[in-house]
């Protein structure tokens, strides 16, 4: 036989501080509560305000290059941790919890188009117009480990994720051994230079490459040859690949926006990110794969869902001339961005998120508040509080052109479309469609 005993311990229900505020039980019968779901609007209301108040993004700007910042990369290892290149050949590591320059050395003589972590720990890569590849290491010194000599001016860098090999992007797309003085591989598939190249993280064998002729070719290094090319309407500034997701990218491209493909298919974009009102120069993911960060030569920093076509926040300051390079941090909590002002910036993910630590009391709030946003995110006025955001106001005079010229153009193909004669009509193409040319194999 079992006997089950009541235990009504006193520290259930008084609260631990104020000894004089009692437990008190609540009935969560709908009928009792006819006017839940009211006061529920109220306080999703007043949350998004909330957040729209406090949305406070910048944390601080590290300034110590005297030219403009070309190129930036994280740590793998170390959280804390950024390498960035600039105008004039500096080569800075970044402590970023304390915001100074832990390293530095006069690298190259000339622009340092590519940086990227290393093989080994502690080593980083760094390319230059100057022709030259060097690996570095913090711990011996200011003076490189290996030169590399190429024939032209490098473009683009990235280093293989468990592997002594590293690819850059010039007149060809080189790959190169790290105990070699010459590329093992050489790819070119009839442009005349690269842009940038990318190595896929997840499928280490694949690497990416966008060319000045408006391509963007794909590469094995088990084969000896390209895999395929895709012609864009507009050159590619940019790639990034998926972390989570091995046969995911997305392009940034000179007519404002950013195209995610699946490389398995790509006679059409996955997604199209729009929302930029001139050139994107650089994208990246976040570690988990769920957001993308782009920079532009509108000197805006634009965060978007993966999933979603429109930016979830904008980034901007008076000072911030054109971005040149962005990155998420590897915890996905901040967000970098390195511009043509010699400054790199240091901003939050998530804009009014609170830094330090949090009380767990305050956690649930913060948890409930969040569960009633998104419960009341269809409303009218919740939407409209929750997507507002100030910019510039060239960017804001250029974006209502961009869309006036977008749907004068929409409504010209739809006039042509019915005056046409029956069976002559333009067939209509999908948005995901409009900006590829073609693909070869």
């Amino acid at each position: 036989m079992k006997v089950k005993a009541l235990s009504r311990s006193t520290s259930d229900y008084v609260r631990e501080r104020a000894q004089d505020t009692h437990k008190v039980q609540r009935n969560l019968d709908p009928a009792l509560h006819p006017f839940e779901k009211g006061r529920e609007y109220v306080r999703a209301l007043n949350t998004v305000k909330l957040e729209r108040l406090f949305a406070k993004p910048f944390v601080g700007a590290l300034s110590g290059h005297i030219d403009g910042v070309y190129s930036m990369a994280k740590h793998p290892q170390k959280l804390s941790s950024i390498i960035s290149g600039s105008g004039d050949g500096e080569l800075r590591v970044w402590d970023l919890s304390e915001q100074a320059t832990t390293w530095r050395t006069k690298g190259h003589t000339s622009i340092v188009n590519g940086v990227c972590a290393g093989h080994h720990t502690g080593q980083f890569l760094s390319c230059s117009s100057d022709k030259t590849v060097k690996i570095w290491n913090q711990s011996v010194g200011t003076d490189p480990i290996e030169t590399y000599m190429g024939k032209n001016a490098f473009t683009g860098l990235t280093h293989h994720r468990s592997d002594p090999i590293f690819a850059t992007s010039g007149h060809t797309v080189d790959v190169w051994d790290e105990t070699r003085s010459d590329p093992i591989h050489s790819f070119e598939w009839g442009a005349d230079s690269y842009q940038t190249v990318k190595f896929n993280q997840v499928e280490t064998n694949i690497l990416a490459s966008c060319g000045q002729d408006r391509t963007i070719v794909l590469y094995d290094l088990r084969t000896s040859k390209p895999l395929s090319k895709l012609v864009m309407a507009m050159k590619t500034n940019a790639i990034a690949w998926n972390p989570m997701e091995a046969f995911i990218f997305t392009a940034g491209s000179e007519d404002h926006n950013a195209y995610t493909f699946d490389m398995r298919n790509m006679k059409a974009a996955q997604n199209i990110l729009k929302d930029h009102v001139s050139a994107i120069l650089d994208v990246d993911y976040s570690p988990t794969g769920q957001e993308i960060v782009t920079g532009s030569y509108d000197r805006t920093l634009r965060i978007y869902n993966s999933r979603s076509g429109h930016s979830r926040d904008a980034y901007h300051t008076k000072r911030m001339q054109r971005i040149f390079c962005v990155q998420f941090s590897m915890d996905s909590k901040y967000v970098l961005s390195g511009s043509d002002d010699g400054n790199i910036r240091l901003w939050k993910a998530k804009a009014s998120e609170k830094l330090g630590v949090k009380d767990w009391r305050e956690k649930n709030h913060l948890e409930y508040a969040a569960k009633l946003k998104e419960r009341y995110s269809h409303m009218d006025e919740i939407k409209r509080i929750d997507r507002h955001r100030h910019t510039p106001y060239g960017v804001k005079r250029a974006d209502s052109i961009k869309k006036e010229m977008l749907s004068a153009q929409k409504r010209k193909e739809d006039n042509r479309r019915k005056h046409s004669k029956k069976g002559t009509e333009e067939k209509r193409v999908s948005e995901r469609e409009k900006a590829i040319i073609g693909i070869a194999k």
